[in-house]
């Protein structure tokens, strides 16, 4: 490609991931609150707060855990927040022993109690194992919040807060779900712990 033709492209990328996360903060800033809410109840409450996602829905997945096992803006004790995408050897030996698609929802059958919370990624909303995750996490009288894209309104509608981005694009999605993420752990410390967060 040519260096302009780069730069457009680029500037364009740039141009409508703003354009969606602007979007998503107009309509969709009930869904943070209500997400955060639900976790904040889990985690008072003695409870974990468990995550999940395929690929890159992995990674946002274990990142949104990270910085609330960790820290986000506070300095403040770890809170009780797992990703169930890092167990190498439970994700395989539950593949190959059962199938793929109860990866996750095999997981959640041994730690999870009552009034935890799961966070399901899935950007098309189909995801067999990730929808398997939710169907076990209400099975087991778990709350569900589930992100997702604008294919995905039948698995946000089955949450208990549900964000469908507004895009088919991959990526855009991803973007607003890590944004969404780190506004619900924002809002999680600030509730948790007070302070300017």
């Amino acid at each position: 490609m040519e260096r302009e033709a780069i730069l457009a492209l680029v500037r364009g990328q740039f141009l409508e991931s703003s354009r969606v996360l602007a979007e998503v903060g107009e309509h969709h800033a009930a869904f943070v609150a209500d997400a955060a809410a639900l976790v904040v109840a889990a985690l008072r409450g003695g409870g974990t707060f468990f995550t999940c996602g395929n690929g890159g829905s992995a990674a946002d997945a274990q990142h949104i855990a990270a910085e609330l096992s960790g820290r986000f803006y506070l300095d403040r004790p770890g809170l009780a927040a797992t990703a169930l995408t890092v167990n190498t050897s439970a994700l395989t030996a539950i593949a190959n022993d059962y199938r793929y698609e109860d990866v996750f929802a095999r997981q959640l059958e041994g730690p999870s109690r009552p009034g935890d919370v799961l966070l399901a990624l899935t950007t098309s909303g189909g995801s067999r194992n990730v929808v398997r995750a939710v169907e076990k996490a209400r099975d087991l009288g778990l709350r569900v919040i589930g992100m997702t894209g604008a294919r995905g309104e039948v698995f946000a509608a089955g949450c208990d807060a549900g964000l469908v981005v507004p895009s088919r694009d991959v990526a855009r999605i991803q973007e607003a779900h890590i944004c969404a993420g780190h506004l619900i752990c924002q809002v999680v410390e600030a509730e948790l712990f007070g302070g300017d967060a």
